[in-house]
């Protein structure tokens, strides 16, 4: 039975993640941590809430990055299903944020303790993707982040269309293919994301844990042989 690719769900996450992040905790970026420097700014200006968890936010991203990478190093070392244990860490994150959202929401003061711990836990559980996504699927588009990713998209069509694209034309077409994918995988993330939102402002909370189940038995297409499908863990070597 064909698998859905690992990127593409991991896309819709990125986007899905980080719209909820906004839209439920006060203008929260849980993966574009960066992005919380601009809505600081606009906290400040205009006494908007959440401002602790923005500036909070990338300190505990940049944390959280550095303890997946000695944990990864330890399982390598021990011969550990790598991939698979940063997957279901971060599920267990996710469903954290769940029961905590069920709990404690819906979050109408960004600047409670409860909206700032739910806004961590999703930061937290984001970094462990960026984390995962720049070691073990580092030649397939981002999946949190899409700026770069249309910008190739474009040059690449600028290319084909006025013929500067010469060679094989195969890896090109083959990228605007993936990246494609991966930009209409996030948008529906977004998209997802704000309906759910609008029907339940607590359970929106909780698509992420099923998408977080399903990373677990997507497949992985390791960039050396990009036309073979190869379980979890299979894609990078141990």
């Amino acid at each position: 039975m064909p698998r859905l690719p690992l990127p593409i769900l991991l896309s819709f996450n990125g986007g899905y993640v980080d719209t909820v992040g906004f839209v439920a905790l006060a203008g929260l970026f849980t993966a574009h941590v960066t992005g919380n420097f601009v809505t600081l700014g606009a906290s400040i200006a205009l006494g908007t809430g959440g401002a602790l968890s923005k500036l909070v936010a990338l300190p505990v991203f940049c944390m959280v990055i550095m303890l997946v990478r000695l944990l990864s190093q330890w399982l390598e070392r021990s011969r550990k299903p790598v991939m698979t244990v940063l997957l279901w860490l971060k599920l267990v994150l996710f469903a954290i944020a769940a029961t905590f959202a069920e709990v404690h929401g819906p979050f109408d003061d960004g600047s409670s303790l409860a909206a700032f711990a739910a806004g961590m836990i999703l930061v937290a559980a984001m970094a462990i993707q960026n984390a995962f996504h720049r070691v073990h699927l580092s030649k397939m588009p981002p999946t949190t982040l899409m700026t770069g990713t249309t910008t190739q998209i474009m040059l690449d069509l600028a290319d084909l269309i006025g013929g500067l694209a010469q060679g094989d034309l195969k890896p090109v077409k083959e990228r605007l293919k993936r990246m494609s994918a991966s930009v209409l995988a996030f948008a529906l993330g977004c998209a997802a994301a704000a309906v759910a939102f609008l029907l339940s402002r607590t359970w929106c909370f909780a698509v992420p844990v099923a998408l977080g189940a399903l990373s677990l038995f997507a497949s992985v297409r390791p960039p050396e042989k990009a036309s073979i499908e190869a379980p979890l863990d299979s894609a990078h070597t141990e």
